[in-house]
């Protein structure tokens, strides 16, 4: 395997504007995406965020402290021009939502879950007129077509760099409710990410916490916040 990194040839990285909203460039030069398209943001907040990335970098580029621009690449490069496949693929969560398939024991475990997933649930069904059904063990339970396609519709309206930042927010969480209810500020980014972590936890508070689990468990709680962070800043 190469160990060939990019190398940093500019002294500063600054925002400009542009019609479509704000580009970064470094010294003079506008950055581009890995397919080669104009990295253009949506907004000047994310435009600085992402330039305030490639200033941070130090003597070659490491995209995995740049997930600002990672995700913006991903929305130029890939959403942009697939976004009724992304957001089909998305809509597939509220089949399978997390929030939907509750332990049969522990009973503790159990009343846990119900506790604090049923108000989510709830609040699904007053924002979006969508009441997801719930199981016990993991045993499918059939969902209601038009709650699945209310979930879904929501997608249809955001743009390519909220789309992208939405992928991940669902796919970390493994709910569609979850990633709604960060995204529309129903709770706090970091309360929705430890929702999702319910029954990890309780795993962990009963046999105890593995260090390898425990790393990689803090690397998707991570992107789960940048994941929101850029949802804020794309609009």
């Amino acid at each position: 395997m190469s160990d060939w990194a990019p190398k940093r040839f500019w002294k500063t990285a600054r925002t400009e504007p542009t019609d479509a909203g704000a580009r970064v460039l470094l010294d003079d030069k506008p950055v581009r995406t890995p397919a080669g398209a104009a990295l253009v943001l949506p907004t000047e907040g994310l435009a600085k965020a992402v330039a305030a990335e490639w200033d941070a970098q130090e003597k070659v580029v490491d995209p995995g402290t740049m997930p600002m621009t990672r995700t913006a690449n991903s929305a130029i490069d890939k959403v942009a021009s697939q976004k009724m496949a992304v957001a089909a693929m998305l809509a597939e969560y509220g089949g399978t939502d997390l929030l939907s398939y509750r332990a049969q024991s522990p009973r503790a475990l159990a009343e846990q879950q119900s506790q604090l997933w049923d108000p989510l649930l709830d609040w699904a069904e007053q924002t979006f007129g969508a009441r997801l059904a719930v199981t016990h063990g993991v045993m499918p339970v059939a969902q209601d077509r038009d709650a699945l396609d209310r979930l879904a519709a929501p997608m249809s309206q955001m743009s390519p760099f909220r789309l992208a930042a939405f992928h991940d927010l669902v796919a970390l969480s493994g709910s569609l409710v979850l990633a709604h209810a960060a995204a529309w500020g129903a709770r706090s980014p970091e309360e929705i990410w430890q929702l999702s972590r319910l029954d990890e936890e309780w795993q962990a508070e009963e046999w105890g916490r593995d260090e390898e689990a425990e790393e990689v468990a803090a690397i998707k709680r991570r992107a789960f916040l940048d994941a929101h962070r850029f949802w804020a800043l794309s609009t």
